[in-house]
């Protein structure tokens, strides 16, 4: 029997996605936690949704490959039912560099995955979610930063900008579902405590900037969890191509 609502958060094995589908199974909805390569990890969040009475599946999946995004939701068709609600979640940087040492191959790796892989995700989840389609409806969260705003100069130029597409994404994609029954919204986290600062290098970034924020303090993926689920949630109904800054005031 297909639950109520079905959720798709790519790049949940740890971080903001795993909070994310963690909230999200106890809140109801049958989870599918997409990972990378690390299985154990997305098996972990999939465990603690289970223990706790909800209802979740681990799919392996690069999204930005777009036969593996096809995968990934034709193994949400068969095992959960059709989706209503995706989060845009994974996500890649690479070590800090100024513009001028960044080279082509980079760039495609970061772009592939933070903005091809939200197109291609995005795309499936149109195509079952839209009334154009035959579908019920649903909602979309596309998790971008507050780089997008702020530059991320000196560190991760090239992020930033894959974020600011993200943002013009919500924006577009938006507009271009709304009478589909779609809704489409972002979030803006920053300065928050997950891995992704090692992958950068620098794995103490929060506790360095902390200070400059207005409220002198990192975040925590499950706060930024809980702006998602409001988001994806009926409270949200009227809510559209907007974002959610979560970056302590900055």
């Amino acid at each position: 029997m297909q639950a109520k609502q079905v959720m798709v958060i790519t790049g949940a094995s740890r971080g903001i996605g795993a909070a994310t589908a963690r909230l999200a199974g106890a809140r109801g909805y049958a989870v599918c936690v997409n990972y990378r390569k690390n299985r154990q990890a997305a098996e972990s969040v999939v465990e603690d949704i289970r223990n706790k009475g909800g209802q979740a599946i681990a799919v392996a999946a690069d999204v930005a490959v777009a036969a593996e995004v096809t995968r990934l939701f034709e193994a949400v068709d068969a095992q959960l039912g059709r989706v209503s609600a995706l989060v845009n979640n994974a996500g890649i940087l690479e070590q800090q560099r100024r513009v001028e040492e960044v080279d082509a191959a980079r760039l495609a790796r970061i772009f592939a995955t933070n903005v091809i892989g939200s197109f291609l995700c995005a795309r499936e989840a149109v195509k079952r979610m839209s009334s154009k389609h035959g579908g019920a409806g649903g909602a979309i969260v596309n998790v971008s930063s507050a780089a997008s705003r702020l530059g991320a100069a000196g560190e991760y130029v090239d992020y930033a900008a894959s974020k600011g597409a993200i943002d013009t994404f919500t924006t577009g994609l938006s507009a271009e579902v709304a009478a589909e029954g779609i809704r489409v919204n972002a979030v803006r986290p920053a300065f928050i405590y997950t891995e992704m600062h090692a992958s950068g290098g620098e794995p103490g970034r929060v506790d360095r900037i902390k200070g400059s924020l207005p409220m002198q303090r990192g975040g925590h993926p499950e706060e930024v969890a809980h702006a998602i689920l409001w988001l994806l949630s009926d409270e949200a109904s009227y809510t559209t191509g907007s974002f959610i800054d979560l970056a302590g005031g900055k």
